[in-house]
């Protein structure tokens, strides 16, 4: 079964506004075809396709965020199998131990000796009183 998505929904997922989306309809980058309301819908898969084949913007250099939770290192072992990627790193007394994609690790180049920076975020921190 084929997802047909409204203007609108594509708009939200290309984060842009419903009006830039009719111009890339207009101007034939992204194929509609219409309910039987007439209304204009578009594909599911080709809009997937589109946003694939976007360009991606070149990350942000670590220099410039915040430097809480980062540790600078030196890669130890790089364990890699079809889908995941294990990376170890010593950042001076800290051992570190990230399991990312094997796509990210080949696209950085993650490899025993590499310098890089390791950057911790927790998503749920609880904070308690000691017993007195």
């Amino acid at each position: 079964m084929t997802t047909h998505l409204r203007i609108g929904q594509a708009a939200e997922l290309l984060r842009v506004s419903p009006d830039t989306v009719r111009r890339l309809i207009d101007s034939g980058h992204i194929k509609t075809g219409r309910s039987a309301g007439g209304q204009r819908q578009i594909d599911g898969v080709a809009l997937a396709r589109y946003m694939a084949a976007l360009p991606r913007p070149d990350p942000p250099a670590a220099a410039s965020e915040s430097a809480r939770n980062r540790f600078t290192g030196i890669i130890t072992r790089v364990i890699k199998d079809g889908v995941a990627a294990q990376v170890e790193m010593q950042a001076g007394p800290h051992r570190i131990v990230s399991l990312i994609t094997r796509e990210s690790a080949d696209e950085l180049g993650l490899k025993p000796g590499v310098v890089a920076v390791a950057s911790v975020k927790a998503t749920n921190v609880g904070i308690e009183l000691p017993r007195s």
